[in-house]
């Protein structure tokens, strides 16, 4: 295992400007090495999706606004840690239109407890910019608070280490946001590889709004709901394409961005 520190769609919608930026020191880089795993709490047994507890790791998941909570959520993306605390992870095809989107992590019933954060740069493969390659349906964004203020997100909820190279049968937890549910859903269970460059996953009621959503392998992110059929055209299997060299590369790019 590798981990480094650094539309609208229905379900599972991205031109982006990209920046690269000079890798952090390893320093940098090894604070930012260790799963910092949530609290533990009752979870329901794998492959059964229920309502997802107010714990740590789901604080760090939040829901795609198109302009406010008035706006109507339509993606999900989860808190990742990075130099300067700003960055979340999501699909690429729920970036179309970044500068009306706003995050709110651990969103419930109407209210933002974590407040508003509104997108300052996306970080999208080439390959899907240029032909929305489901192997590349994985991207980050750097944020900041939409009420203007100079808060980081990662000092409100946390963020989750990013790995990559999982085993094909890894099992992990899925927190996200159905377009018509106010609360976050949860399930876990064990993946297996649907080819070479994408993961399944059995679990029900991942309607559309789940893309994006963060795939998390003993409390670290090891993909996001996306890539073959857009994540899934049925609610009981969803992918997520395998994180690999490009998903690593924009998230370095990310992570040692000014933001």
């Amino acid at each position: 295992m590798i981990a480094l520190m650094p539309s609208r769609p229905a379900h599972r919608a991205a031109h982006s400007r990209r920046a690269y930026r000079i890798l952090p020191t390893l320093a940098a880089m090894a604070a930012l090495l260790s799963v910092d795993l949530p609290d533990a709490a009752a979870v329901p047994p794998l492959g059964v999706t229920a309502e997802a507890g107010s714990d740590a790791a789901a604080n760090r998941v939040g829901a795609l606004f198109a302009g406010g909570l008035d706006g109507g959520h339509f993606c999900t993306a989860a808190v990742v840690r990075s130099a300067d605390r700003n960055v979340i992870a999501t699909a690429a095809h729920c970036l179309d239109h970044p500068d009306t989107t706003v995050f709110a992590p651990g969103y419930r019933d109407g209210t933002a407890p974590y407040g508003l954060w509104k997108l300052t740069g996306t970080y999208v493969a080439p390959s899907w910019t240029d032909g929305q390659d489901p192997d590349d349906d994985v991207a980050f964004a750097t944020v900041a608070p939409a009420d203007g203020g100079a808060r980081r997100i990662e000092d409100a909820v946390g963020g989750f280490p990013v790995v990559t190279e999982q085993p094909a049968d890894v099992t992990v937890a899925i927190i996200g946001y159905p377009s018509t549910d106010e609360t976050p859903l949860r399930c876990a269970n064990t993946t297996s590889l649907f080819s070479d460059t994408q993961r399944r996953i059995d679990c029900p009621d991942l309607s559309g709004g789940t893309s994006g959503s963060p795939w998390l392998a003993d409390g670290a992110l090891a993909g996001v709901l996306g890539g073959y059929e857009a994540g899934g055209t049925v609610p009981e299997v969803s992918y997520s394409a395998v994180m690999g060299d490009q998903a690593l590369e924009l998230y370095r790019e990310a992570a040692v961005s000014a933001g």
